[in-house]
């Protein structure tokens, strides 16, 4: 690429397979055609295809190896259709080891899939769950990062609310709040301290209640009611990344440039919930930073995380 790379970190498909037979998703997540001219008409140079977490195992319709095999084929297609306009991510059967490890391998040597597609819990199973271990491990060992979206299926708060509008907008963006918080109040950096992980939107609201995480973390250490993770909570922050998934909202943007370093932050829009891609590149165009650090957000970060 000549020129600085505008690069989507937040981008879906799905095959019409399991469009099918999920509940929520339309036939505009599996019409890549379409999403190719809103590319063009945006200036966006690539996209980074993820999965969005259907319901489509938990109702029972397809097996998690079936699914995860009909999903990386359809998009390793893509990729190799349309060269240089589309990175994939595969989706893993999580939960069968001898699966996983072949699906994973066979996703990256095969398939070309450059990185790993995970929710931010599986029916309350948080990411800091030792049966996430193994994963951790190989994806260390083939240096891969690892791009979490919201769950959508049972996330944190819906055994009390259930509501179209509130559901997605507050329980999926803390259900990532508290899987980070739950990594960070775990073992897993220090186990395995190369491990790169993408959160979608700003990382739920982590950016925001920065400075309460860590007072409270250290007044609760004073009494020795909370572990000693060796570092404040904030200090974690900076081990992450995040994209910003179509927001136009300056004050947002600019809040996450300083609780988590420009060099974390991408650019995302969230194709297809968000089919608005200009305003939020407006959006950042617009800040009171640098030209060079508008070209980070809007590709060269992520160019660098994923090594293009």
């Amino acid at each position: 690429m000549s020129k600085d790379p505008i690069i989507d970190a937040h981008s879906h498909y799905l095959p019409k397979e399991i469009i099918r037979q999920a509940s929520f998703y339309s036939e505009d997540w599996g019409n890549i055609e379409r999403q190719l001219e809103f590319m063009d008409t945006t200036g966006v140079d690539l996209a980074i295809l993820t999965y969005p977490t259907t319901d489509v195992v938990l109702k029972g319709k397809m097996g998690e190896v079936d699914v995860a095999k009909s999903y990386n084929d359809a998009i390793g297609q893509i990729v190799k259709r349309y060269p240089g306009r589309f990175l994939g991510t595969a989706l893993l059967p999580l939960f069968d080891e001898k699966h996983m490890i072949t699906e994973l391998k066979r996703a990256r040597d095969i398939l070309g899939l450059k990185g790993i597609s995970l929710a931010s819990s599986y029916n309350g199973i948080y990411l800091d769950d030792e049966r996430f271990y193994l994963l951790y491990e190989k994806v260390s060992e083939y240096n891969l990062p690892i791009f979490v979206h919201a769950t959508t299926n049972n996330p944190i708060g819906s055994r009390r609310v259930v509501d179209p509008l509130l559901t997605p907008v507050i329980e999926f963006v803390f259900d990532i709040t508290m899987c980070i918080g739950k990594l960070i109040m775990s073992s897993v950096f220090k186990e395995f301290p190369d491990l790169k992980f993408v959160f979608a939107h700003f990382g739920g609201v982590m950016p925001f209640i920065k400075e309460r995480l860590d007072t409270t973390y250290r007044m609760l250490r004073k009494r020795i009611l909370v572990r000693d993770i060796s570092a404040m909570p904030s200090d974690y922050l900076k081990r992450i990344y995040v994209d910003i998934s179509g927001s136009a909202s300056p004050s947002a943007i600019m809040c996450t440039i300083e609780v988590m370093g420009i060099e974390r932050i991408f650019w995302g829009s969230d194709y297809p919930a968000n089919m608005d891609l200009l305003k939020s590149i407006e959006t950042i165009n617009g800040l009171d930073i640098t030209e060079r650090q508008k070209a980070q957000i809007l590709g060269k970060n992520v160019e660098r995380l994923m090594i293009l």
